[in-house]
């Protein structure tokens, strides 16, 4: 068994000129090509597979007709596999011809051999691919798998298993235990949010053309608008959101630096512009709505950096949990949480995959107010970068437990305060030998004001600290701090505050 040369297109040397990450080139330029190496794909019924709809309601009816997750038909076990297979190889052959030359990627079967008879290790790759370009790796399989009809724990297994044969086929280096992590874990994490919006952006219409939906729907989860052009009517099925409430904003600005220490570095950016967009999803309190399933709620959120490429992905997403309420003005839900993040303030960059217990909740307060918000406590494994942000190999992974506290004072439909603090605590349990710990705390503090209709303007205030004590380096600290404004557009739905009273009296 070995990955044969495939014939890589033109497009290669083009994707690697792109404004992307260098951890997601690869990956990108794999799932362009999928599409002429899966042989099995029926012929796409372009025609029905654009046609525009009238409204969202029609593209909501087409999807419960068409739905696999709910019925079975049409559900394949087999497709994801040997797509997922197809996946690597292609991955494995644009690393090997245009990312890495020098053999780390020229798998054979002697190498595979190897593979499977040495022990698992801690590598020490480049944080980024490591810790971004691995879960992104990682959210394709997942994506892969929850297009072709499986379910949230079935695509889980399927991408724990596309990793373990990624490490043992995909490189010529022992498998790494903190790669499998975070492709085997970090990428079900990561990825079942992006499937969970491309299909909410497939299911609400709004007026969008089938076409621009169809687009948008690829470009958050590729493998899922894969599958619906490759397979035709077969996977062209919508996944039932069952009506979530749900809040997204998009914030388009630049912050400023306030402190950066130490500020020695000549890779720190004072100033950058911004993009961060956010979106809750699942909101308690709306009747009928049930969380029987896992990511019935979840939180995302990500921003691009001009400084830095990507300053932070973060996801977290109730696995198993319930409903409660307290009176006529506290609803919530509560049990146990799935959290991938990624963080990277220039100084440092912290990633963490965890399972944590907490709560998300609402509560109404007097004079049109509402409280909202998170509070996790959990444990994870997670990865630091070095103290000396230059040196991109020399990374901390241990055990890691870690809280996350994140509230939203609202105001009728004017205004809004977000705050939210997170911190980790990386032991050397696990971290290979290297002793030590590192301790991550990040805050943030934004006032948004509505202006018009869905737009705003927002002021934030965010910093991050690391406090590190290693034996040969001795305590170090860095921090980060910055200040900005943003012109902010939110979602359809203001502020995101849900009004149970008021629908109870509907339903009524």
């Amino acid at each position: 068994m070995s990955f044969r040369s495939l014939a890589i297109p033109e497009l290669a040397p083009k994707v690697r000129s792109l404004p992307l990450p260098k951890s997601f080139r690869s990956t990108v330029l794999a799932s362009a090509l999928m599409m002429p190496c899966i042989g099995f794909a029926d012929e796409p019924n372009l025609p029905s597979l654009w046609a525009a709809t009238e409204d969202g309601k029609t593209a909501a009816r087409g999807a419960s007709q068409n739905t696999i997750w709910d019925t079975g038909v049409g559900k394949s076990y087999w497709i994801p596999a040997l797509e997922i297979i197809s996946f690597d190889v292609l991955l494995n052959q644009v690393d090997r011809h245009f990312v890495d030359r020098s053999g780390t990627y020229n798998s054979n079967l002697s190498s595979i051999t190897r593979n499977l008879h040495s022990g698992w290790v801690v590598d020490r790759d480049r944080f980024d691919i490591n810790e971004l370009g691995h879960p992104y790796q990682g959210s394709i399989y997942h994506g892969i798998a929850r297009s072709t009809g499986l379910g949230f724990w079935e695509s889980a297994a399927y991408t724990f298993a596309g990793s373990v044969f990624w490490e043992l086929a995909g490189e010529t280096t022992p498998p790494s235990r903190n790669d499998q992590v975070a492709s085997g874990i970090g990428g079900v994490l990561l990825g079942e949010p992006l499937f969970r919006m491309a299909n909410l952006v497939l299911e609400h219409a709004d007026g969008t053309p089938r076409f621009w939906r169809e687009a948008a729907a690829a470009v958050i989860s590729p493998p899922t608008g894969f599958n619906r052009l490759a397979f035709g009517d077969r996977y062209k099925g919508i996944f039932q959101s069952r009506d979530p409430a749900y809040y997204g904003r998009l914030q388009l600005g630049a912050a400023t630096s306030t402190q950066n220490e130490p500020g020695t570095s000549a890779q720190v950016k004072r100033s950058e512009a911004l993009a961060d967009f956010s979106m809750d999803y699942g909101l308690p309190g709306k009747p009928d709505y049930t969380y029987r399933r896992p990511f019935d709620y979840f939180n995302f959120q990500a921003i691009a950096s001009s400084a830095n490429g990507v300053e932070s992905v973060m996801t977290r997403g109730l696995l198993v949990g319930k409903d409660y309420e307290a009176g006529n003005n506290y609803r919530g839900v509560w049990g146990l949480y799935g959290s991938y993040d990624y963080i990277a303030p220039q100084l440092f960059r912290v990633s963490s995959t965890a399972l944590s217990v907490g709560t998300t909740a609402q509560w109404s307060l007097p004079k049109s107010f509402e409280l909202q918000g998170t509070g996790l406590l959990g444990v994870g494994y997670a990865a630091v970068g070095a103290v000396n942000s230059t040196d991109t190999h020399d990374n901390h992974y241990g055990v890691a437990p870690q809280a996350l506290l994140a509230l939203r004072l609202i105001y009728s439909d004017k205004a809004s305060i977000d705050i939210s603090a997170r911190e980790y605590f990386v032991s050397n349990v696990g971290s290979a030998g290297q002793g030590g710990h590192d301790n991550i705390a990040r805050a943030d503090i934004s006032f948004t004001w509505r202006i018009y209709h869905q737009h705003a303007i927002s002021f934030k205030y965010l910093i991050t600290r690391r406090d590190a004590v290693f034996p040969d380096l001795g305590d170090r600290t860095q921090t980060r701090a910055t200040v900005g404004v943003f012109y902010t557009l939110l979602g359809h739905d203001r502020f995101g505050a849900v009004d149970w009273r008021r629908q109870d009296k509907d339903i009524r």
